[in-house]
């Protein structure tokens, strides 16, 4: 999981940034005279730049890149630069026929050359987007790509949905900050730390978006909000906190697998990673504390009180993806049930209603990024939660680089969400635990790390996701509520805008984690009505 920088920028200058750009030096009016732009403050900019090779796009439509794959309003796998594709019987092959004719926005023709490169790239990159099973790719041709494994990779086509295609000739190290794609819109200008612009590509393959220009800007809260109060914007990202009516625009509401959870790390205090940075804790080692915390705490309550109801109560990494187990969805606020339950397990009450057990006082830091007010107000209401369970957390606001060195042994609240079920694969398996973001809760489960590899290496879709089902719960153990019980998930919260009262912003898809921007992956369908 890489941050996502959110630069502040004061409303006093948001009109200036107008002036960057030579096609903005008046004003925008309310009501938006100007059908065939958009102003939009949507979420924070990339570190790392406009690169799929380290990363830009997983969670959301790459833009200036196209996919070989992408998902359609209902969120099924559908062709996009792929003309159609098949796997062999054994799994280890994947062979792609690309579109002919396809261009880059410079102009210049893209074949299956530039598909292997990307594809070859990225794994050696070994970045965000994980292709260690990948052996190689290599073209045939103008059009076809072969994917040569070196196993079944039941989870490839989430994979081809995700990774955009970079241009061979184009590419370098400084390729990010100035990308060449297929995608519906190319690369114009980055004005770092504030604004993005892109223009619409003429040569994109696809149905041409309404919009010829798109003008991001990098907010933080508080300046998205004075962007829509001042009708500077077309559609602004705010938070729960900030919903008010504004004149001109209404409240876009996004449903999303977007969760926030709290790590609860699994074994004792004393271990150390590979980097030598402190593995577990012992208040959240005891499965009785896991079981009480995700049993006991009130979802709603939370959700209620941090989010302003904007939320659905999470049970899992995945919730209502083709990949989760329904049967772990819990009934939870059971307090009484769960203050019973500890007592019955040896955590005592002491004296000022926090729990004991051989001396270990049932109390933990609670960790959440400084800059986040929604996990901060969640963090909250989980503590108060908690308490009446008798367990103390004492919140506490820290940087990444300081929730990077303790997340091992110190709970964090924490955003995941994704399309793909990999993102389970990497919170789980202990084969890459404590090794960056991934299984940072230490967790180790034989039965699960089997399914999760049969899921892996599975010929179809039903039975991979016959096996990531049962990973999460087989009627025995698992890594859900249910079993392990090392994350408390507590809320897929919605994703929320300010959108100009007029724009039709199409069949929004499921968002993922809000890193990116996820509202415009439908770009092509948004339109002034």
């Amino acid at each position: 999981m890489k941050k996502i920088k959110n630069t502040i920028v004061c409303a006093a200058a948001l009109c200036s940034l107008f002036f960057l750009d030579s096609c903005a030096k008046k004003s925008r009016p309310v009501e938006n005279a100007a059908k065939d732009e958009l102003v939009l403050a949507i979420g924070g900019e990339p570190d790392e730049g406009f690169d799929p090779c380290a990363g830009w796009g997983r969670y959301g439509s790459p833009l200036f890149q196209s996919t070989l794959l992408e998902f359609n309003k209902d969120m099924q796998i559908v062709n996009d630069l792929a003309e159609s594709y098949s796997v062999s019987a054994d799994g280890l092959e994947w062979t792609f026929t690309i579109k002919s004719g396809v261009k880059f926005s410079d102009g210049r023709p893209l074949s299956a050359e530039d598909v292997a490169f990307t594809y070859n790239t990225t794994k050696e990159t070994a970045g965000e987007i994980d292709l260690s099973r990948l052996k190689e790719a290599r073209s045939e041709g103008e059009t076809k790509v072969i994917f040569a494994l070196n196993e079944p990779f039941s989870a490839f086509p989430y994979t081809a949905v995700s990774l955009g295609i970079v241009a061979k000739h184009a590419y370098s190290p400084s390729y990010g900050q100035n990308p060449i794609g297929s995608g519906p819109y190319k690369f114009a200008r980055w004005d770092k730390g504030q604004q993005l612009i892109a223009e619409r590509n003429e040569n994109y393959y696809g149905p041409k978006p309404a919009f010829k220009k798109l003008t991001l800007l990098f907010l933080d809260e508080d300046g998205a909000l004075a962007a829509a109060e001042s009708g500077l914007a077309d559609v602004a990202m705010t938070q729960p906190s900030f919903v008010r009516e504004i004149e001109g625009y209404s409240i876009l509401r996004c449903k999303t697998v977007d969760n926030r959870g709290v790590s609860l790390p699994s074994t004792k205090s004393g271990g150390k990673n590979a980097e030598g940075l402190a593995v577990g804790n012992d208040v959240t080692s005891d499965l009785a504390i896991r079981k009480a915390l995700v049993y006991g705490v009130n979802r709603q309550k939370i959700i209620d009180a941090a989010v302003s109801g904007y939320g659905q109560a999470a049970y899992s990494v995945c919730d209502f993806m083709p990949w989760w187990n329904a049967e772990t969805k819990i009934k939870d606020g059971d307090a009484e049930g769960q203050k019973a339950a500890l007592e019955a397990a040896g955590w005592k009450a002491g004296p000022d209603g926090v729990r004991e057990k051989n001396g270990v006082r049932a109390s933990f830091e609670l960790l959440y990024p400084a800059s986040d007010s929604l996990r901060q107000a969640i963090g909250y209401a989980f503590a108060q939660e908690a308490r009446i369970l008798g367990v103390e957390v004492k919140l506490s606001g820290a940087s990444w680089d300081d929730i990077g060195r303790k997340m091992y042994s110190q709970p964090v609240v924490f955003g995941w969400g994704s399309h793909s079920p990999m993102e389970v694969y990497f919170l789980y398996s202990s084969k890459v635990a404590t090794s960056g973001y991934n299984n940072i809760t230490n967790v180790s489960n034989k039965k699960v790390d089997a399914y999760m590899e049969a899921a892996l290496t599975a010929l179809t879709e039903e039975e991979a996701n016959l096996n990531w089902k049962k990973a999460q719960w087989d009627g025995e153990t698992g890594f859900s509520n249910l079993g392990d019980a090392t994350w408390c998930w507590i809320a897929n919260i919605e994703h929320l805008y300010f959108a100009r009262s007029g724009l039709d912003t199409g069949n929004q898809r499921i968002h993922p984690h809000g890193h990116g921007f996820p509202v415009i992956s439908n770009i092509k369908e948004w339109k002034f009505k």
